[in-house]
């Protein structure tokens, strides 16, 4: 079965350490300057079934274009992979 676009997102987040996490929700807070912010107050002390909440409240249809330039910021390429496979990878293709 597919996830939803929430469920990887969650399940991305869930593979950062504490330290990527919380610079992943710093960059969230108005570095991306062609996205609005999100108030620091709201992603303070926030576990990460919140941030996504929080991240998909805010940029609806851009969150995962979001989520991917975060995680080049970070340096987690790894996991942009992930995002990117599993979201955009046309049906019926291994």
């Amino acid at each position: 079965m597919m996830e939803t676009p929430k469920e990887v997102l969650l399940r991305t987040l869930e593979d950062l350490g504490a330290e990527d996490f919380e610079k992943f929700k710093w960059y969230l807070q108005g570095v991306l300057k062609d996205f609005p912010a999100i108030p620091k107050s709201k992603l303070e002390n926030v576990n990460r079934v919140n941030t996504v909440d929080m991240m998909f409240q805010t940029y609806s249809i851009n969150t995962i274009n979001v989520t991917t330039i975060v995680l080049v910021k970070i340096h987690q390429n790894v996991l942009v992979q992930n995002v990117s496979n599993i979201i955009y990878e046309p049906a019926g293709k291994s």
